[in-house]
């Protein structure tokens, strides 16, 4: 499928506002809502458009900490780690990297006590850095489409 430039500008629309109707971004990039409507349901059939999702303050539900933590696994614990890091519910995000550490993960925490307890669970898989995050100066920074899809 390719991503034309109207494309591009309902991705915009939504990723700045999934809860707009067609109708309004239709009048943004000058459709009609039926027409919004057609192209939003082929991006999602194509996978372009994976899903939609509420974006919560985190600080607001109680948590006040948000980290950054690499994890250097010790030999043969990598895999019991991968297994393992689904069920902790702190982490919102975990990847696996290339370079000396094999994951990062961003995570929230209640306070300090919280994340000595998160820590100590981590350790017996490997060697943990954590970076307590001071502000974002980028988050949720919508994607543009490359002119190759």
């Amino acid at each position: 499928m390719k991503v034309d430039v109207t494309n591009q500008e309902i991705l915009q629309c939504l990723q700045q506002n999934a809860r707009l109707s067609n109708a309004e971004i239709g009048r943004k990039v000058g459709l009609s809502s039926p027409a919004v409507a057609e192209r939003i349901k082929k991006m999602e059939d194509y996978g372009i458009l994976k899903g939609y999702k509420a974006e919560v303050s985190y600080a607001k539900i109680g948590y006040q900490l948000k980290a950054i933590v690499t994890l250097r696994a010790f030999m043969g614990r990598l895999k019991p780690f991968l297994l393992k890091v689904s069920e902790f519910q702190e982490v919102l995000n975990c990847y696996r990297i290339t370079g000396n550490e094999n994951i990062i993960m961003e995570v929230v925490l209640r306070d300090q006590i919280h994340l000595q307890e998160f820590i100590d669970r981590l350790i017996p898989y490997g060697e943990v850095k954590t970076h307590i995050i001071l502000s974002n100066l980028i988050e949720g920074n919508p994607i543009t489409a490359s002119t190759s899809i």
